[in-house]
């Protein structure tokens, strides 16, 4: 008898989100012939939630216009056997066989998976090389970077990143060695950590400016354990280090992931998801931090899915997007939505 793969088990920071209570809020969506690449969003099977092709479908066609998505690595089926290093590829070889019955136009016209972000071991210095090669093959022509988690913080009450990142990661001597490896085969890296570590990333960007780095998730505020209820202060720190990084040409910035439960926003612990309106006001002073010191060409709307799931539904994401870039111009909301991320993921 054929059986499946054990789930994958949770991930500390992620929580499934609740259907029924998304289900108390419908919008149509706003500017529904706008063209939109989601440049981030997951796929898994876990033990305690499941999202896969068909709920992807579902979310991106609940009303927008989305042309294309980008997946990021989320420790999807990996490789059971073989070298430890290379197990991460199998979920390139995954998503990859996603993208291609997307492709083959019988889902519809959004193609999903354009674009493939893994995971690569960086801590592997020049090791890494050949894995890297690997995942660029499994990716048929769609794999575009890597995503090596960063996240850390010294609080106890924080959990850091699924990829169990030591303090001062992206400094370390070994790891700028694999680091040092992505741009020859022209791949581009994604930046996750934790509002305090972005001079970190700093450093990393002026070192490497030939190295296309996409920050996401805006950055990563906390808003819990020892950071919660010092959103003011966390947003002047923040901004403070946005403005610095946008002083580094190779970065582009990711607006999103601020419907985490980690973040300084509590929607999620509402009685009812709060309507799109309500979103765009509380996520304008970040979001518009990033557009000011980035500029459009260097932002890009994310839902980060299923993520911040648990704070509103997809179409009311995108509409609180829509609201946020009201007032840009024609060619900045082409890029907000769309031109950035096709440009930086090679779409």
């Amino acid at each position: 008898m054929m059986t499946s793969q054990t789930p994958t088990p949770p991930l500390g920071n992620v929580f499934p989100p609740n259907a029924d209570w998304l289900a108390q809020r419908h919008e149509a969506a706003l500017e529904p012939g706008l063209p939109i690449v989601d440049p981030h969003h997951h796929l898994w099977e876990r033990s305690d939630h499941r999202y896969l092709m068909q709920d992807l479908l579902d979310d991106t066609g609940a009303g927008h216009n989305v042309i294309a998505t980008v997946f990021v690595e989320c420790m999807a089926m990996y490789r059971a056997a073989g070298p430890e290093e290379a197990k991460p590829v199998g979920e390139t070889e995954f998503v990859n066989g996603v993208a291609a019955m997307s492709a083959s136009g019988g889902y519809g016209t959004t193609r999903l998976c354009a674009g493939i972000v893994g995971f690569a071991d960086l801590m592997l210095g020049d090791r890494v090389t050949p894995v890297l090669e690997a995942h660029v093959r499994a990716g048929g022509g769609r794999f575009r970077g890597i995503r090596h988690a960063a996240g850390w913080d010294a609080s106890p009450d924080i959990r850091n990143s699924h990829t169990n990142p030591p303090q001062g990661l992206l400094g370390d001597a070994t790891f700028r060695a694999g680091f040092a490896r992505l741009a020859p085969l022209d791949l581009t890296f994604d930046a996750w950590l934790y509002h305090p570590q972005l001079e970190e990333l700093l450093g990393l960007a002026r070192a490497f400016p030939g190295t296309t780095i996409i920050l996401d998730h805006v950055g990563g505020p906390l808003g819990y354990g020892p950071y919660a209820g010092k959103s003011d202060d966390t947003f002047q720190q923040w901004s403070s280090s946005i403005r610095a990084l946008a002083a580094c040409p190779n970065v582009v910035v990711k607006l999103g992931g601020l419907g985490m439960r980690i973040g300084v926003f509590d929607f999620h612990k509402r009685a009812a998801p709060v309507p799109s309106q309500d979103l765009a006001a509380a996520w304008k002073p970040w979001i518009d931090t990033c557009i000011n010191a980035f500029g459009a060409e260097r932002c890009m709307f994310e839902s980060n899915f299923p993520v911040d799931k648990i704070t509103c539904s997809y179409a009311v994401l995108w509409n609180a997007f829509k609201r946020l870039a009201a007032g840009a111009s024609p060619s900045d909301k082409a890029a907000l939505f769309s031109g950035t991320a096709s440009r930086v993921y090679r779409l």
